[in-house]
């Protein structure tokens, strides 16, 4: 009993593996919406692609800025209402922990609640997550 319920916990296992990696692979297609890692830094920036190579995906940042990157440090959009972010307040230049209350139709407008009490309504453009 014990050997087969090993196996079925294997087969679970691969099957999330796989899911997981295809996800990735489906959200890095020209147009798609992601996150990427800026100059390989270990914050995840909102953008779309611009373009994808075999190997490489062009991330135009929500901020105007552009990057090639390896496929590794690019993923699916996931921002949701409860998604931790790092936001800068009032456009200004530094990051401030909150987490996201609600985002617009537009995907663009957020409306943030910080770990310090204030709210803000924002764009993705300013902020980051881990």
């Amino acid at each position: 009993m014990r050997r087969r319920t090993f196996g079925m916990w294997r087969q679970w296992i691969v099957l999330a593996v796989c899911l997981a990696v295809s996800g990735w692979a489906q959200a890095q297609s020209q147009g798609d919406w992601v996150l990427a890692r800026w100059q390989n830094g270990e914050y995840w920036f909102p953008g779309v692609v611009a373009s994808r190579t075999a190997d490489s995906v062009t991330v135009a940042y929500d901020d105007g800025t552009r990057e090639t990157l390896p496929l590794s440090r690019v993923r699916p959009y996931d921002w949701k209402p409860g998604t931790p972010v790092q936001c800068r307040w009032k456009d200004g230049s530094q990051w401030y922990a909150g987490r996201i209350s609600a985002i617009n139709d537009d995907g663009v407008t957020l409306y943030v609640a910080y770990d310090d009490g204030d709210r803000e309504k924002t764009r993705t453009a300013l902020c980051r997550s881990l």
